[in-house]
Protein backbone atom coordinates (compact mmCIF):
# COMPACT_ATOMS: atom_id res chain seq x y z
CA UNK A 1 0.00 0.00 0.00
CA UNK A 2 1.12 3.64 -1.05
CA UNK A 3 2.07 5.89 2.24
CA UNK A 4 1.34 9.31 1.93
CA UNK A 5 2.14 12.40 4.15
CA UNK A 6 -0.79 14.22 5.88
CA UNK A 7 0.37 17.56 7.57
CA UNK A 8 -2.16 18.31 10.25
CA UNK A 9 -2.76 21.19 12.70
CA UNK A 10 -2.51 20.37 16.08
CA UNK A 11 -3.20 23.30 18.79
CA UNK A 12 -5.79 25.35 20.45
CA UNK A 13 -6.98 29.01 20.07
CA UNK A 14 -3.50 29.68 22.15
CA UNK A 15 -1.73 28.49 19.03
CA UNK A 16 -0.67 25.24 17.13
CA UNK A 17 1.72 24.03 14.54
CA UNK A 18 1.11 21.43 11.58
CA UNK A 19 2.75 17.49 12.17
CA UNK A 20 3.19 15.52 9.85
CA UNK A 21 1.93 11.82 9.72
CA UNK A 22 2.46 9.11 7.51
CA UNK A 23 -0.05 7.04 6.56
CA UNK A 24 -0.78 4.04 4.49
CA UNK A 25 -3.37 4.55 2.09
CA UNK A 26 -5.82 2.24 0.53
CA UNK A 27 -7.94 2.66 -2.71
CA UNK A 28 -10.92 4.66 -2.28
CA UNK A 29 -10.38 6.33 0.85
CA UNK A 30 -11.25 9.59 1.44
CA UNK A 31 -9.42 12.39 3.91
CA UNK A 32 -11.79 11.55 7.04
CA UNK A 33 -10.48 7.96 6.45
CA UNK A 34 -6.97 9.39 6.57
CA UNK A 35 -7.93 11.10 9.91
CA UNK A 36 -9.43 8.42 12.11
CA UNK A 37 -6.28 5.80 10.32
CA UNK A 38 -4.10 8.52 12.43
CA UNK A 39 -6.65 8.48 15.28
CA UNK A 40 -6.46 4.82 16.01
CA UNK A 41 -3.00 4.44 14.83
CA UNK A 42 -1.17 7.30 15.88
CA UNK A 43 -2.53 10.40 17.68
CA UNK A 44 -5.61 8.83 19.62
CA UNK A 45 -6.06 12.79 21.07
CA UNK A 46 -6.25 14.15 17.64
CA UNK A 47 -9.67 15.73 17.53
CA UNK A 48 -11.90 15.91 14.70
CA UNK A 49 -15.72 16.79 14.60
CA UNK A 50 -17.98 14.15 11.92
CA UNK A 51 -21.03 12.47 12.16
CA UNK A 52 -22.83 11.08 8.98
CA UNK A 53 -19.73 10.20 6.75
CA UNK A 54 -21.76 10.97 4.04
CA UNK A 55 -21.88 14.39 3.17
CA UNK A 56 -25.16 14.92 4.70
CA UNK A 57 -24.43 16.61 8.18
CA UNK A 58 -21.74 19.30 7.46
CA UNK A 59 -20.23 18.45 10.18
CA UNK A 60 -16.57 17.64 9.07
CA UNK A 61 -15.52 20.50 7.21
CA UNK A 62 -11.94 21.40 7.00
CA UNK A 63 -9.38 23.30 4.71
CA UNK A 64 -7.65 20.37 2.73
CA UNK A 65 -4.99 22.28 0.59
CA UNK A 66 -5.96 25.36 1.53
CA UNK A 67 -9.28 24.44 -0.13
CA UNK A 68 -12.73 24.68 2.45
CA UNK A 69 -14.13 21.32 1.49
CA UNK A 70 -15.69 18.68 3.42
CA UNK A 71 -13.49 15.47 4.35
CA UNK A 72 -15.95 12.82 3.81
CA UNK A 73 -16.36 13.87 0.64
CA UNK A 74 -12.97 14.63 -0.34
CA UNK A 75 -11.47 11.40 -1.99
CA UNK A 76 -7.62 11.32 -2.18
CA UNK A 77 -7.47 10.13 -5.99
CA UNK A 78 -8.78 13.90 -6.54
CA UNK A 79 -5.95 15.28 -4.61
CA UNK A 80 -2.09 15.42 -5.20
CA UNK A 81 -0.22 12.97 -2.48
CA UNK A 82 2.67 12.88 -4.21
CA UNK A 83 3.60 15.71 -1.76
CA UNK A 84 2.75 16.43 1.94
CA UNK A 85 -1.17 16.98 2.16
CA UNK A 86 -2.49 19.71 4.69
CA UNK A 87 -5.62 19.78 6.71
CA UNK A 88 -6.72 22.94 8.53
CA UNK A 89 -9.42 23.45 10.44
CA UNK A 90 -11.90 26.37 8.87
CA UNK A 91 -10.25 29.80 8.93
CA UNK A 92 -12.80 31.70 9.69
CA UNK A 93 -14.02 30.75 13.09
CA UNK A 94 -12.25 30.20 16.21
CA UNK A 95 -10.59 27.16 17.03
CA UNK A 96 -11.53 24.76 19.99
CA UNK A 97 -9.06 22.02 19.44
CA UNK A 98 -7.35 20.82 16.32
CA UNK A 99 -9.77 20.55 13.39
CA UNK A 100 -12.48 21.23 15.54
CA UNK A 101 -14.14 24.89 15.69
CA UNK A 102 -16.64 27.17 17.17
CA UNK A 103 -19.12 27.93 14.71
CA UNK A 104 -21.78 29.22 17.54
CA UNK A 105 -21.48 32.46 15.83
CA UNK A 106 -23.42 31.15 12.82
CA UNK A 107 -26.61 29.77 14.97
CA UNK A 108 -26.66 33.40 16.61
CA UNK A 109 -26.99 35.30 13.66
CA UNK A 110 -29.81 32.76 11.95
CA UNK A 111 -32.14 34.19 15.22
CA UNK A 112 -32.05 37.62 13.91
CA UNK A 113 -34.37 36.02 10.62
CA UNK A 114 -37.58 36.64 10.69
CA UNK A 115 -39.57 32.92 10.33
CA UNK A 116 -41.68 31.96 7.83
CA UNK A 117 -45.22 34.14 7.69
CA UNK A 118 -47.97 33.10 6.09
CA UNK A 119 -51.05 35.53 5.63
CA UNK A 120 -53.86 34.69 7.66
CA UNK A 121 -56.77 32.56 6.44
CA UNK A 122 -54.18 31.70 3.40
CA UNK A 123 -55.05 28.98 1.01
CA UNK A 124 -52.10 27.14 0.96
CA UNK A 125 -51.79 26.07 -2.44
CA UNK A 126 -48.84 26.78 -4.34
CA UNK A 127 -47.60 26.24 -8.10
CA UNK A 128 -44.73 23.84 -8.69
CA UNK A 129 -42.34 26.48 -10.10
CA UNK A 130 -42.78 28.29 -6.88
CA UNK A 131 -41.77 25.38 -4.92
CA UNK A 132 -38.86 23.97 -7.20
CA UNK A 133 -37.59 27.74 -6.69
CA UNK A 134 -37.06 27.46 -2.86
CA UNK A 135 -36.69 23.85 -2.03
CA UNK A 136 -32.78 24.09 -4.16
CA UNK A 137 -32.28 26.42 -0.87
CA UNK A 138 -33.54 23.71 1.43
CA UNK A 139 -30.82 21.58 0.04
CA UNK A 140 -28.38 23.28 2.37
CA UNK A 141 -27.14 21.00 5.59
CA UNK A 142 -25.04 24.03 7.33
CA UNK A 143 -21.60 22.90 6.65
CA UNK A 144 -20.56 26.58 6.58
CA UNK A 145 -18.26 26.13 3.93
CA UNK A 146 -19.91 29.12 2.09
CA UNK A 147 -19.82 30.91 5.67
CA UNK A 148 -15.84 30.08 5.78
CA UNK A 149 -14.88 30.80 2.57
CA UNK A 150 -17.05 34.25 1.72
CA UNK A 151 -14.15 37.36 1.91
CA UNK A 152 -16.13 39.16 3.80
CA UNK A 153 -16.17 36.89 7.33
CA UNK A 154 -12.83 35.21 6.18
CA UNK A 155 -10.72 38.40 5.72
CA UNK A 156 -12.47 41.33 7.01
CA UNK A 157 -13.91 39.57 10.03
CA UNK A 158 -17.23 41.39 9.78
CA UNK A 159 -19.34 39.27 11.80
CA UNK A 160 -21.21 42.37 12.97
CA UNK A 161 -22.95 43.67 9.93
CA UNK A 162 -23.01 40.84 7.81
CA UNK A 163 -24.88 37.37 8.18
CA UNK A 164 -23.07 35.52 5.29
CA UNK A 165 -23.90 34.04 2.47
CA UNK A 166 -25.31 30.16 4.22
CA UNK A 167 -28.14 33.17 5.89
CA UNK A 168 -28.52 35.39 2.72
CA UNK A 169 -30.15 31.55 1.12
CA UNK A 170 -32.23 31.35 4.38
CA UNK A 171 -33.72 34.73 4.10
CA UNK A 172 -34.09 33.65 0.40
CA UNK A 173 -36.02 31.07 1.33
CA UNK A 174 -38.79 32.98 3.22
CA UNK A 175 -38.43 36.09 0.71
CA UNK A 176 -39.00 33.93 -1.99
CA UNK A 177 -41.47 32.12 -0.14
CA UNK A 178 -45.23 32.55 -2.49
CA UNK A 179 -47.05 32.25 1.11
CA UNK A 180 -45.30 34.55 3.43
CA UNK A 181 -45.45 37.94 3.94
CA UNK A 182 -42.76 39.06 6.47
CA UNK A 183 -40.54 41.71 5.26
CA UNK A 184 -37.02 41.22 5.66
CA UNK A 185 -35.53 43.99 3.38
CA UNK A 186 -34.39 46.47 6.08
CA UNK A 187 -32.73 43.68 7.72
CA UNK A 188 -31.05 42.47 4.70
CA UNK A 189 -29.89 46.10 4.23
CA UNK A 190 -28.92 47.13 7.59
CA UNK A 191 -27.74 44.63 9.52
CA UNK A 192 -28.04 41.82 7.07
CA UNK A 193 -25.12 43.63 5.10
CA UNK A 194 -26.00 42.49 1.89
CA UNK A 195 -24.01 45.40 -0.06
CA UNK A 196 -21.22 43.72 1.44
CA UNK A 197 -21.00 40.68 -0.99
CA UNK A 198 -19.35 41.18 -4.37
CA UNK A 199 -20.91 38.15 -6.24
CA UNK A 200 -17.22 36.17 -6.88
CA UNK A 201 -19.41 33.33 -6.09
CA UNK A 202 -16.71 31.55 -4.24
CA UNK A 203 -19.50 30.80 -1.90
CA UNK A 204 -21.17 28.34 -4.65
CA UNK A 205 -18.04 27.06 -5.55
CA UNK A 206 -17.63 25.31 -2.65
CA UNK A 207 -21.07 24.08 -2.20
CA UNK A 208 -21.22 20.29 -1.20
CA UNK A 209 -24.83 20.89 -2.36
CA UNK A 210 -24.43 22.42 -5.25
CA UNK A 211 -26.92 25.35 -4.43
CA UNK A 212 -26.46 28.66 -6.68
CA UNK A 213 -25.84 30.89 -3.75
CA UNK A 214 -24.84 33.79 -6.06
CA UNK A 215 -27.15 33.54 -8.58
CA UNK A 216 -30.39 32.30 -6.98
CA UNK A 217 -30.48 33.57 -3.89
CA UNK A 218 -27.83 36.52 -3.08
CA UNK A 219 -28.56 38.43 -6.73
CA UNK A 220 -32.37 38.61 -6.62
CA UNK A 221 -32.26 39.82 -2.63
CA UNK A 222 -29.49 42.64 -4.02
CA UNK A 223 -32.68 43.19 -6.68
CA UNK A 224 -35.12 43.27 -4.03
CA UNK A 225 -33.30 45.76 -1.60
CA UNK A 226 -32.45 48.18 -4.57
CA UNK A 227 -36.19 48.11 -5.87
CA UNK A 228 -36.94 48.74 -2.62
CA UNK A 229 -34.75 51.79 -1.28
CA UNK A 230 -33.13 53.09 -4.53
CA UNK A 231 -35.68 52.43 -7.09
CA UNK A 232 -38.54 55.18 -7.26
CA UNK A 233 -40.61 53.14 -9.35
CA UNK A 234 -40.66 50.22 -7.42
CA UNK A 235 -41.33 51.92 -4.57
CA UNK A 236 -44.38 53.58 -5.72
CA UNK A 237 -45.83 50.24 -7.10
CA UNK A 238 -45.11 48.95 -3.31
CA UNK A 239 -46.79 51.63 -1.95
CA UNK A 240 -49.95 51.55 -4.11
CA UNK A 241 -50.05 47.54 -4.20
CA UNK A 242 -49.55 48.40 -0.26
CA UNK A 243 -48.10 44.96 0.14
CA UNK A 244 -44.45 43.53 1.65
CA UNK A 245 -43.78 41.72 -1.10
CA UNK A 246 -42.70 42.41 -4.54
CA UNK A 247 -46.34 43.15 -6.39
CA UNK A 248 -46.07 39.72 -8.90
CA UNK A 249 -45.34 37.66 -5.54
CA UNK A 250 -48.64 39.36 -3.55
CA UNK A 251 -50.35 38.91 -6.93
CA UNK A 252 -49.41 35.11 -7.12
CA UNK A 253 -50.35 34.39 -3.05
CA UNK A 254 -53.65 36.30 -3.80
CA UNK A 255 -54.31 34.14 -7.32
CA UNK A 256 -53.83 30.92 -5.23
Amino acid sequence: MPSVTFRVFRGDQAGGELKDYTVEVQEGMVVLDVIHKIQAEQAPDLACRWNCKAGKCGSCGAEVNGKPTLMCMTRLDTIDTSKPVTVRPMKTFPVIRDLVTDVKWNYEVNKKIKPFTPAPNTNWIMYQEDVDRVQEFRKCIECFLCQNVCHVLREHNEKTGFIGPRFLVRTASLEMHPLDVENRLEMLKNEGGIGYCNITKCCTEVCPEHIRITDNAIIPLKERVVDEYYDPVMSFFRRLFASKKRPEAAGTAADD
